[in-house]
């Protein structure tokens, strides 16, 4: 296979030349935005391996040159950079997957063996359905597990049509901001608007959906535009849809259907242009057996489906949510910003989060608001109250960091029949890596022993 690297870091480059060249392919490199372009141009790879930081353009700005080449290569992103709206954005603009440095060359190896079945089997998607330029979204989703790349990479991707999107996940997994990124990643400057069906009384879901004319009810003293036409060209987002009443399901239903909608007491139909994104913490097929949720609805509403995953199936992501939560703390109560001792953190590590990301907000609230020193102790780090709140069993806080990496490293093993490929892709590390921990731990495999 011809492949192309452009990164200015002419050592990894080499890193990279010299065992794909053993394996029988034929490697060239580019330091530079420009030059890549160039050489692609010459070369006319069939994969190129593209930085984000380049010395004279990013790597966004390079992508859109090399996807336009008659030879219409697979590009793959590589960044250090730990902002996934990267991803977002280079799915967005046609690249067909997104790697995080420092790369393994193992990583690779599968990332060549993807490419190869894709270019084999499929169209080239990623370059048919290239978009010319993206504004971005103006927040992401912290976290460096593969399901968090994933799900970055599956809003890039969502985001170059208006396809209703489902998005599934616990109370506290960061739905609503999954549904803003994939938003602001299209229609940053059109309406995003919130429905939120649990919150708002069952009489009035109907009118603040659709509107009502002056005069259709007892009090409608003047028009009112419901939030479906407010929504325009936008996107609107119905939070926890599974709490909506059947009556109303019906009504939505058909607007899914017939693209338009009446106001309460109205005769004139009006089209629905927005995207419909809807959000739910319930098992809806569930709610369909049981006949609380209409199933032509869920057919409709679940036509793409993303899905959050709790914070303790990432616990590799919690140092950095936490970095992330302390300085937006900070900065709401207007204080110095905090760092947090080990131990505190080792706390944080072992606990169960039933409540989530929101729950880690609130305890970190609550830790910074009551703290009498800079730095966070385990004592200032209060779980006592996410307890009462939240039954469910939590793990004795562990020695050390190591310790505690071990026993995630042990377990993951063990719920995974030791299956080294799916447990290096759980902890978002690669199997080279994974063998190291196992060897460095002294992890012995159960079945095994005697």
């Amino acid at each position: 296979m011809k492949i192309l690297i452009v990164d200015d870091d002419q050592a990894l480059c080499r890193s990279l030349q010299v065992p794909l060249g053993l394996k029988g392919h034929e490697v060239h490199m580019a330091l530079s935005g420009q030059e890549g372009i160039a050489e692609a141009a010459e070369f006319r790879p069939q994969v190129v391996f593209l930085d984000i930081n380049l010395p004279d353009q990013s790597g966004l700005e390079t992508l859109p040159g090399i996807l336009e080449l008659p030879c219409e290569p697979t590009v793959v992103i590589m960044t250090g950079e730990s902002d996934n709206l990267i991803a977002v954005q280079a799915m967005r603009s046609g690249a067909f997957d997104y790697l995080r440095k420092p790369l393994e060359i193992d990583d690779i190896y599968t990332m060549l063996a993807r490419v190869a079945s894709h270019r084999g089997h499929e169209a080239d998607l990623a370059t048919a359905c290239a978009a010319s330029g993206s504004q971005g979204a103006q927040s992401s989703m912290v976290g460096t597990h593969p399901d968090i790349i994933d799900l970055h990479k599956k809003i890039g991707l969502l985001s170059r049509s208006k396809v209703t999107v489902l998005i599934q996940g616990e109370s506290g997994t960061g739905k609503e901001l999954a549904a803003r990124i994939l938003h602001d990643a299209r229609d940053p400057d059109k309406p995003f608007v919130d429905i939120n069906c649990s919150a708002v009384v069952a009489t009035l879901l109907e009118s603040e959906f659709f509107g009502h004319e002056k005069g259709a009810f007892t009090g409608a003293d003047r028009l009112k535009i419901g939030k479906l036409e407010y929504a325009g060209e936008g996107t609107v987002f119905f939070d926890e849809i599974g709490d909506m009443p059947l009556g109303l399901q019906g009504k939505i239903l058909r607007v899914l259907q017939e693209g338009e909608f009446v106001r309460v007491g109205g005769l004139e139909s009006i089209p629905f242009r927005a995207r419909f994104v809807s959000a739910t913490h319930w098992d809806l097929e569930k709610l369909v057996q049981e006949g609380k949720f209409r199933k032509d609805l869920f057919y409709r509403i679940a036509v793409s489906t993303l899905y959050l995953p709790p914070l303790r199936e990432r616990r590799q992501d919690i140092p950095l949510l936490v970095d992330v939560l302390l300085k937006k703390i900070a900065r709401q109560l207007q204080c110095p910003l905090p760092s947090i001792s080990e131990e505190a953190m080792q706390k944080l590590m072992s606990h169960a989060w039933p409540g989530n990301v929101r729950e880690l907000e609130n305890v970190l609230t609550r830790s910074v608001a009551l703290a009498t020193d800079s730095v966070l102790t385990a004592a200032e780090v209060c779980l006592e109250q996410s307890h009462r709140d939240h039954a469910g069993p939590v793990q004795e806080a562990p020695v050390t960091l190591a310790e505690a990496e071990k026993r995630h490293v042990e377990l993951t093993l063990n719920q995974l029949q030791w299956n080294i490929t799916k447990t290096a892709k759980q902890l978002a590390v690669s199997p080279t890596t994974l063998r190291k921990k196992i060897a460095d731990y002294n992890i012995v495999n159960p079945c095994r022993q005697g």
